[in-house]
């Protein structure tokens, strides 16, 4: 079977990346891309890479030309999705790559986004635990309705979930500090996110918990945890880096008293040892970002530091990709029965 698709904010850079990964899906014919201000354009004009899809022209984004597809994804601006997800209930699948639909509770909604509060859907982080040794995937089997992550959010989540499962290290006293390409920003035209204003620096920004990823992450460990959930405290500090693409997280936590240096391990190993995009490498190595550019991937390099007795996790995920279009499709693929990593791939782009 071949399912026709529709990608709104298609210009931008995550539906650019949508269509590039769903370009390469054998069951994906996709017939329509829509966008705002760029309505009436060429696809290939905004996004000169895709080739093979420079027969498309941008669309207005409406319900209207939204309906009709058997897949919708939408790759707008946080706060925009809503307004047409409440109109595409004869669409079999939805999937939003903003956050509108990520957050369980509305107070975490009203204090990091404001405006109106939509329902949760499921959480398109196949690989994350959930409790009681289960994960996210068998939420999204036969989902109709996926909320992509925040790609800081997924990538601090899937560091850490399996500590806080196991319940070897304590969620309580969480440091996060983050490496990011400016991509994950998006495409609008930022006096800060300038080449001139990047290049030969770093740059924090959403300094002392403010950034909107905080409550997805305490919402990602909290249910990892199962019923009898410890608070999870996230101090989050991303930092801009002059790389167009990628995330490269530092996480800490403190180590459980009593706990052993093999039962640590033993909690990522256990919980990744089997999966084919997380892959935690081997003791004493750690990720690059460049090792991800381009793939379905998240690398993951574990650190016990017993002279203050915590864990270090060190990340890398490429955020267009595993961050966010490649987490979306995955997804997708586990929604309709299709191989989880159908058009995906764990190969980066190197050098």
């Amino acid at each position: 079977m071949t399912y026709s698709v529709a990608v709104s904010g298609a210009s931008g850079y995550a539906g650019g990346e949508i269509l590039r990964l769903l370009a390469g899906h054998p069951d994906i014919e996709i017939r329509t891309v829509t966008a705002h201000s760029n309505a009436g354009q060429p696809l290939i004009q905004h996004q000169p890479h895709l080739r093979s899809l420079a027969h498309l022209t941008l669309q207005d984004t409406t319900p209207e030309i939204l309906a009709g597809h058997d897949i919708v994804f939408l790759a707008l601006p946080h706060g925009q999705s809503g307004q047409y997800t409440d109109a595409l209930g004869d669409v079999a699948l939805v999937i939003d790559a903003g956050a509108d639909h990520r957050l369980t509770s509305q107070d975490s909604w009203d204090a990091f986004y404001g405006g109106e509060f939509h329902e949760p859907w499921a959480y398109g982080v196949p690989e994350l635990l959930i409790g009681g040794g289960a994960k996210q995937r068998e939420n999204l089997r036969g989902a109709q309705r996926i909320a992509a992550p925040g790609c800081n959010a997924s990538t601090v989540s899937l560091s850490l979930a399996p500590g806080v499962a196991a319940g070897v290290i304590d969620p309580s006293d969480i440091v996060s500090v983050l490496a990011v390409g400016p991509s994950g920003a998006g495409k609008s035209l930022k006096t800060n996110l300038l080449g001139s204003e990047l290049l030969g620096t770093a740059n924090p920004y959403a300094v002392g918990g403010t950034h909107r990823h905080i409550p997805e992450i305490q919402q990602a460990l909290t249910q990892a945890q199962g019923p009898d959930a410890a608070d999870v405290r996230i101090s989050f500090t991303p930092v801009l880096v002059p790389m167009s693409r990628g995330i490269l997280a530092t996480s800490t936590a403190p180590i459980v008293p009593g706990v052993t240096d093999e039962q640590i391990r033993a909690a990522w190993q256990n919980a990744y040892g089997d999966e084919t995009f997380v892959q935690l490498l081997p003791e004493g190595q750690f990720p690059r970002t460049a090792d991800v550019v381009g793939a379905n991937t998240a690398l993951i390099g574990l650190a016990i530091d017993r002279a203050v007795n915590r864990v270090t996790v060190v990340t890398a995920v490429d955020n267009l990709a595993k961050g966010t279009a490649g987490a979306a499709i995955q997804s997708m693929n586990l929604a309709l029965g299709l191989p989880e990593g159908r058009a995906l791939t764990v190969n980066g782009v190197a050098p």
